[in-house]
């Protein structure tokens, strides 16, 4: 048998670590595993490929898992799937001809004042906002904000989601199915504009991702919803302030 190389090892750490953060809070696997590969000197948009390139079979595995634990409502992968593919095309199809971190601060504010809207409903007793009935724009900035920052799906949806007042298992697990569908055509848009990406990084983190995808869901539907949105809160909130202050940097 032949040795894995120790840059495969750490991938594969990556991986699972993130997908445990994604699976448990629907948000995080993209995000912090493009940190990673842009620590190291890739390219925005090759990183963003790779990443995508290991979530095609990573999200396939863990809306699976999400769907046996009945933590998925088939209306919002429904109403979200076609818009968030749209958008991840389009936003794949930029990021090669436009530099992402030009938008990346936006972004970042965004989510830092949905982190806190969480994080609010989280300890307060406040009565539910209204669900959103126009899931279609969601979906569609959700896929075109994920593929331009390499990340960036489930903080978008998901965290809008739990604002509105979906139900925080209900929500993680229906965006982490519909995620698939949203990766297949990323990755697909990619590899036919670029014709590369970082394999050792893409294989490492598809092994990682897929061996923690059940136990991650596993983890969701047993955690109280308010331990769940608090965690989902804090995440965001820290993510979006690191992305600010290396943009001011």
């Amino acid at each position: 048998m032949m040795p894995i190389e120790p840059g495969i090892l750490i991938f594969i750490l990556v991986g699972f670590l993130a997908q445990v953060v994604d699976g448990t809070l629907g948000m995080g696997y993209g995000v912090l595993s493009t940190s990673v590969l842009l620590s190291l000197g890739l390219p925005p948009a090759i990183a963003s490929a790779s990443v995508h390139t290991a979530e095609v079979f990573v999200t396939g595995v863990s809306g699976l898992a999400h769907l046996g634990n009945g933590n998925v409502e088939r209306h919002l992968v429904l109403r979200l799937m076609i818009p968030g593919v749209l958008g991840g095309v389009l936003g794949a199809y930029l990021l090669t001809r436009v530099p992402g971190e030009q938008v990346k601060p936006v972004v970042a504010v965004y989510l830092l004042v949905m982190g806190g809207v969480i994080l609010r409903r989280a300890f307060t007793r406040c009565a539910p906002m209204s669900a959103p009935t126009r899931l279609a724009p969601l979906g569609f900035v959700g896929g075109f904000l994920d593929s331009v920052g390499g990340g960036g799906w489930g903080p978008i949806v998901t965290s809008t989601l739990l604002a509105r007042g979906h139900a925080p298992r209900s929500a993680i697990g229906s965006v982490s199915l519909t995620e698939f569908f949203v990766t297949v055509a990323q990755a697909g848009t990619f590899f036919a504009l670029l014709r590369w990406v970082h394999w050792p990084a893409a294989i490492g983190l598809l092994i990682g991702g897929a061996l923690a995808a059940p136990l991650a869901a596993y983890a969701c539907r047993r955690l109280p919803a308010r331990v769940v949105m608090g965690l989902v809160g804090t995440l965001i909130l820290l993510l979006s302030l690191r992305t600010i202050s290396r943009a001011l940097v």
